[in-house]
């Protein structure tokens, strides 16, 4: 996946335990696990804006883009899907 999630830097910049981040920002230790390990699907911005006020720091801190290859897409951009931008009816 080319989002990279640093979350694990920002804590250990911060000196924070991850069950703290996860107290104070008010989700499982579970739910902040898949969001540290880059396994979540997606990041509501209210949790983003919480992560980034605890640990003082910007939503590029935490996230950033690597080209790269993923399991979705091929090298050349293209990733088989016609999808046009609709409400997802065919």
């Amino acid at each position: 996946m080319p989002i990279i999630v640093d979350i694990d830097v920002m804590l250990a910049r911060r000196k924070m335990p991850v069950g703290v981040l996860a107290e104070r920002i008010g989700i499982t230790p579970a739910n902040l696990a898949v969001l540290k390990n880059g396994r979540a699907k997606a990041v509501r911005f209210t949790t983003l804006e919480a992560i980034c006020e605890i640990l003082d720091c910007q939503p590029g801190d935490v996230l950033r883009w690597e080209r790269g290859s993923s399991a979705d897409s091929n090298d050349d951009g293209k990733d088989g899907n016609n999808d046009d931008g609709g409400n997802g009816s065919r």
